[in-house]
């Protein structure tokens, strides 16, 4: 199939802002795109071409995938490696593409979880679903309970050295896994380059448990995922469930108990605050993220082009007033949401 004609935004650095990840040399967009939903078999394909190509334009450079995004798993990958090689075959060097391998992704003893064995043939598969050489950030999608953390890097390591990935990242990781995963690469003359744990508004169980100040101590970079809780924090839900949310679909992580009466209350709530900054819910979630010194990038998902339209307004408006901060807080004062 022939690549077809693509015409990019010529303005597309001009309104991004680039921050750079931890003490590296590398710069990541406020905002990334990840292909966790929506960018599967079971979603209009053409649609997911159009986001991607929308966010490029916008200026978003990092798009992040895992071996398991889909359904089914693998299909995102497959899907993002032909609008690459259609549209954007010119451009490869201007993007920064991740994924990731960790949870179950094939049958047996060797399909999930941190063996040299998982990961390093998970890259493989992953970077010939994509038709690259190479990705940019290769993470370890999850601590392995049973594995010594010393295989799991030196799975990351082996990656990097090989070529195969530019930089090592960790997800999900606690603060003390974080530093022992630094320490280990360090000696194998690797680098740690980034973590992606989810947090927002709703879910601060990484925060309180002291990452960012790991993260800040050790130059690590910071990239959020599930930074609107899954559409929780969108104005979605404030009238019930639509039939196109994630809720309502059969193979979502977000269950429908989550929506609670007293949760669309408080984000009933939240809603009114981010009207006052002149802002939508979702874009006043994602600077509320953002806010942090540590957070280098705000993993979106988006189903429609409008819904990445408005997340890319978050730009205009990312400083909060410390009264700002502190009513966000009473209204979620004895909120507990996770959504991972």
């Amino acid at each position: 199939m022939m690549p077809e004609k693509q015409t990019v935004n010529p303005e597309r650095y001009d309104t991004m802002v680039y921050k750079r990840c931890g003490n590296s040399g590398l710069k990541l967009p406020l905002l990334s795109l990840g292909l966790w939903h929506n960018f599967g078999d079971v979603d209009d394909f053409n649609t997911a071409r159009r986001m991607i190509l929308m966010a490029f334009d916008a200026g978003i450079t990092h798009f992040d995938l895992a071996n398991n995004y889909g359904p089914p798993p693998g299909s995102a990958e497959i899907n993002f490696g032909k609008i690459l090689r259609n549209n954007l075959a010119g451009y490869r060097d201007e993007l920064i593409v991740s994924t990731k391998a960790g949870h179950l992704m094939w049958p047996g003893p060797y399909g999930e979880w941190g063996s040299k064995k998982y990961l390093l043939a998970s890259l493989d598969q992953s970077l010939q679903r994509m038709g690259l050489d190479y990705v940019d950030i290769f993470y370890s999608h999850r601590p392995d309970p049973e594995t010594p953390l010393e295989e799991t890097m030196e799975a990351l390591r082996h990656a990097v050295h090989s070529g195969k990935a530019l930089y090592a990242g960790i997800s999900k990781y606690s603060p003390e896994q974080t530093r022992q995963a630094a320490a280990i690469l360090k000696q194998m003359g690797v680098r740690l380059l980034i973590h992606q744990p989810p947090y927002s508004m709703l879910d601060r169980r990484f925060e309180q448990a002291g990452l960012f100040d790991t993260l800040d101590e050790l130059g690590i970079g910071c990239v959020c995922f599930c930074p609107l809780a899954q559409g929780l924090l969108t104005n979605k839900y404030l009238q019930g469930i639509p039939a196109d949310s994630r809720v309502a679909k059969p193979h979502g992580f977000l269950q429908k108990e989550a929506v609670t009466p007293e949760l669309v209350a408080k984000i009933t709530k939240l809603n009114d605050l981010a009207a006052a900054r002149g802002q939508s819910l979702a874009q006043m979630a994602l600077a509320w993220v953002l806010r942090r010194k540590t957070v280098t990038s705000a993993i979106i998902g988006t189903s429609k082009l409008e819904q990445l339209a408005d997340n890319l307004k978050t730009l205009q408006n990312l400083s909060f007033s410390q009264d700002e901060l502190s009513k966000i807080d009473g209204v979620l004062a004895d909120q507990a949401v996770r959504n991972d």
